[in-house]
């Protein structure tokens, strides 16, 4: 059974879609399952100013892009890939230097859902390739 807090990130999809001026983008697919995604962002003067993303995937994969266009927007990139980079650390129950916007993500990102860890990080990883282009 799906748990309703990843039903209900899952039904935000206000950033599913396609960005038509982006200066970043990335596309990546899961191996494992064969979900896909494309990432579309905004950048400027070194922020994040707008996210779109879209693809074929699960609804993990979903709740985990539709949570990361929502807390990504208007953030410095520096501390998006800070975040990026230490996101894996969330199915270990590691803590590492969160601030309250990232917080959101443990909901998701935990040894419960662990067998989904790829799905879920399938966004993020598509994310950082974005803004390391």
């Amino acid at each position: 059974m799906i748990d309703k807090v990843i039903l209900k990130m899952a039904s935000n999809t206000n950033d599913y879609g396609v960005l038509d001026n982006y200066s970043h983008y990335s596309y990546l697919k899961n191996s494992s399952c064969g979900d896909d995604m494309k990432i579309y962002l905004s950048v400027k003067t070194n922020k994040i100013k707008d996210f779109k993303y879209q693809g074929n995937f699960c609804i993990y994969c979903q709740a985990s892009a539709g949570l990361l266009s929502k807390k990504m927007k208007n953030k410095p990139v520096k501390n998006v890939k800070k975040f990026l980079m230490n996101s894996k650390f969330f199915f270990n129950n590691k803590i590492f230097d969160q601030k309250n916007d990232w917080k959101d993500f443990k909901k998701i990102m935990n040894k419960k859902n662990i067998a989904r860890k790829n799905c879920l990080l399938l966004p993020i990883k598509t994310l950082l390739k974005a803004l390391n282009n």
